[in-house]
């Protein structure tokens, strides 16, 4: 071994969205002037800058580098201790690299966000809000749920009540609003309420919302049955004051046949000719005469002239086609078909059942996607896009993200209009929750992700794919059911 090394410190502390800076010393103890070339190796590599990244020293001296870390304020910069490692590769021996390690310790930030999908909701017994909450912080996120208005007009069934999310990852919790008391008449009324996400020794994080209440009947109904009513009082008073005097003439006939009827019967000479048949002619209805003349023609349009032939568009092969048709083959089975929808070039062919649906290493950005599904009890999908106005890097979920639909019924996420937002990420689910969905996305630059499933019954109804930067999109997924 020709060099010596030493890291000064050899464990340093940074926090996330600042820097720190450790001194690389070196001592050619060769007998050849040599030239060293420096690399930053390890996990930490992306965030490590090496100056300079050539030096040149005589045999027995001493030189450094600088060594500068900027882990990035997100969820990627793990807090906790990292090793890191640089590559010194000398020319005159390239064989006899070495690679000095040392450790940081990136210190633990926490970012929550929540978000209520929809913000309002209506109903006359309850509402079914979800509260969307993303952990932004490089440490795992518990917390617990809890919900509040004025004047204690809602009652709150929220689940889970607790959770627990991994950084870069978010949770979606379903919550119930129930009025305590019913509108029986009368217009909706508007009630704010209030959904808190508490951690321990934190200040909670309120996310507000409005549950609009409509009325069980509405109030034109209302003063159209008063009304009503008071008719029909108004009648029966009139009539029970002045009720007819009713005498029954038909009475009066059939007593006066009963008589007649034992008087002898008159003479035959006197006995009137009874009425003849009417004729076939006579008892035929008649026929307009442009009935008959289209009962004659066949079609009533002149007699055999031929319609128009309209030439028809082949229908759209969505993915509810694709699944459709893995159901007729597979009947009781659970497929998931999909569409990706490329920026600039239009919809792809359906995929299923892990294949593959958009474009690998194009940087083409997808900006919508089109799922079915059979034999899962349904889907539901929100979409996390790209957000200009972000003031901290990260997208956001669109106005109406959360999007159902059931077994073979196409459901759509995302938007395929002219320059609409890059798709960064999305929420997908089957059977409400109850069923399994795995999920796998090419990022860009980034290659692709891990399978990652969700866990029905363990407190995670859903599984988020991709990620929250701006500055990366999806560019093809792989969806499993």
């Amino acid at each position: 071994m020709s060099l010596w090394t030493s890291l000064e410190p050899a464990s340093a502390t940074v926090d996330p969205g600042g820097s720190t800076t450790v001194r690389l010393r070196l001592r050619n103890t060769g007998d050849v002037v040599d030239e060293y070339r420096f690399e930053a190796v390890g996990p930490l590599a992306p965030w490590a800058v090496v100056e300079p990244q050539l030096l040149r020293l005589y045999p027995g001296t001493t030189g450094s580098v600088d060594l500068t870390f900027s882990p990035p304020r997100t969820p990627d910069a793990t807090a906790g201790p990292n090793a890191y490692a640089v590559r010194i590769t000398p020319t005159e021996h390239p064989e006899a690299t070495t690679v000095p390690e040392g450790n940081l310790t990136i210190t633990p930030f926490t970012e929550v966000r929540a978000e209520l999908v929809p913000p309002t909701v209506k109903g006359r017994f309850r509402g079914r809000p979800k509260l969307a909450v993303d952990n932004l912080g490089n440490t795992k996120l518990t917390a617990s749920l809890s919900g509040s208005d004025n004047g204690d007009q809602l009652s709150y069934d929220i689940h889970p009540s607790n959770v627990q999310i991994e950084p870069g990852r978010a949770a979606f919790v379903k919550t119930t609003l129930k009025p305590r008391q019913i509108i029986w008449f009368g217009s909706k009324e508007s009630r704010p309420y209030t959904l808190a996400v508490q951690r321990s020794g934190v200040t909670p994080l309120d996310v507000e919302g409005t549950y609009v209440q409509r009325g069980f009947l509405p109030r034109w109904l209302a003063t159209f049955l008063g009304i009503f009513m008071a008719l029909a009082l108004t009648f029966v008073m009139l009539w029970i004051a002045y009720k007819p005097q009713v005498r029954s003439a038909a009475t009066e006939k059939l007593q006066e046949a009963g008589i007649s009827t034992l008087a002898p019967s008159p003479s035959p000479s006197l006995t009137p000719e009874a009425p003849k048949a009417p004729s076939a002619e006579a008892s035929a209805p008649s026929v307009p005469a442009a009935t008959q003349t289209q009962a004659a023609g066949g079609d009533g349009a002149g007699g055999g002239g031929g319609s128009e032939e309209k030439e028809t568009k082949a229908p759209e092969k969505t993915a509810a086609t694709a699944v459709q048709k893995l159901a007729t083959q597979d009947p009781g089975g659970r497929h998931i078909c999909y569409r990706a929808f490329v920026a600039g070039e239009g919809w792809t062919d359906a995929a299923c059942d892990g294949e593959t649906a958009g474009t690998v290493g194009k940087e083409t950005p997808l900006t919508a996607l089109n799922v079915a599904v059979a034999g899962t009890k349904g889907t539901a999908s929100a979409a996390f896009v790209h957000f200009p106005q972000s003031t901290n890097g990260n997208g956001h979920y669109n106005g109406k993200p959360w999007s159902h639909a059931a077994d073979g019924i196409d459901n759509y996420f995302g938007s395929s209009k002219k320059d609409a937002p890059s798709l960064l990420g999305f929420t997908i689910n089957v059977d409400d929750g109850g069923g399994a969905v795995c999920e796998s996305v090419h990022l860009r630059n980034a290659g692709w992700q891990d399978m990652v499933c969700d866990k029905p019954g363990e407190g995670e109804n859903f599984t988020f794919a991709g990620t929250l930067n701006n500055d990366v999109w999806i560019e093809a997924v792989k969806l499993k059911v």
